[in-house]
């Protein structure tokens, strides 16, 4: 690592003071396990909470999925002043079918989302520009995640970009499908193949990559850009400053991807927030990915796995002691 470690426990430490604001879309996680003979139902489980301080804003629909989400958020500890109901609106919910015997490692073999037709009404999207004013006052940084389902409307992201113009708060911008209306934000955290998608070049190795990437910071007007490179880490891209490639943390065997990103874009959200350099940021946002990445299904990580990583160098395997 560029930056010892001292400073990264020091970054650490930090994250309990901040609070982040997450704006975006709400997704049920819903995982089917089983045999064919027969499959039974764990309850669906959400990726939102790398902080202790962390407030969503979104919209749900006002039914069962709906509740869960609630009863999920409450049941963590976080704040649902920030959620919105829209009566009509599904839920969106992935669901994950998981075959495989009960001593063998089961594996997705299928995925079905139920996913709403369109954006929100009217009246959901005053809604949730109402409650991005009254409760983002005081946050340290704004997390704009768009997975496509509509939450984030583009007046919406211009109240976040007011807001955090008033307030000095960094936003940080993930989107499946729409990055470059994002515009403007502190950082942005595409993949490769999305930096190639983007930019329409084909990132082959380390100079391509980093050709592309500045094509991309450029167009997005962001000081950094962190893309994430699957079993090849990360690539951090500063505007005034040059490019860093982090090798991924930890084993590449991995167990699950399932919320690596929003990971990622959490731990890197909430160490510049906590003054951390870039790098120390991003060295930060990998080894949270290189974590949960060696976890089963939706899963998050805490302060005291990301400690006990970087002293021992490596991530603890679940179930094992460190």
């Amino acid at each position: 690592m560029t930056s010892d470690r001292a400073r990264l426990r020091e970054a650490i430490t930090r994250f309990p003071s901040k609070s982040v604001v997450v704006v975006g879309d709400l997704i049920v996680d819903e995982y089917l396990y089983g045999k064919p003979a027969r499959i039974s139902r764990e309850a669906p489980v959400l990726i939102l909470r790398f902080t202790e301080r962390v407030v969503p804003i979104g919209v749900v629909g006002s039914d069962a999925a709906g509740e869960e989400m609630f009863a999920l958020l409450r049941a963590a500890g976080i704040p649902t002043d920030g959620v919105a109901r829209e009566p009509g609106r599904p839920t969106p919910i992935k669901t994950r079918i998981m075959a495989g015997g009960y001593r063998s490692t089961r594996q997705q073999v299928v995925r079905v989302d139920r996913e709403p037709p369109a954006g929100p009404e009217p009246a959901t999207e005053d809604a949730l520009c109402a409650r991005l004013a009254a409760l983002a006052h005081g946050a340290d940084a704004i997390i704009v995640s768009d997975y496509g389902y509509g939450a984030v409307t583009p007046r919406l992201y211009h109240e976040v970009q007011a807001l955090a113009r008033q307030t000095g708060a960094i936003v940080t911008v993930d989107s499946r499908y729409e990055l470059p209306r994002f515009r403007g934000a502190t950082a942005a955290t595409p993949n490769e193949p999305e930096v190639e998608s983007l930019t329409g070049m084909a990132v082959d190795d380390e100079l391509t990559l980093e050709k592309a990437s500045r094509q991309l910071l450029d167009r997005l007007e962001t000081r950094y850009l962190l893309v994430t490179r699957g079993s090849r880490g990360l690539a951090l891209m500063e505007r005034e400053g040059g490019a860093t490639l982090i090798p991924v943390f930890g084993s590449d065997e991995i167990a699950d991807v399932t919320g690596a990103g929003d990971t990622v874009i959490s731990a890197f959200t909430v160490a510049l927030a906590g003054s951390a350099r870039p790098v120390e940021a991003a060295q930060l946002a990998n080894i949270a990915g290189g974590i949960v990445v060696m976890k089963r299904g939706t899963a998050t990580v805490d302060r005291r796995e990301l400690l006990e990583a970087l002293a021992h160098g490596r991530p603890r395997r679940p179930g094992h002691d460190a």
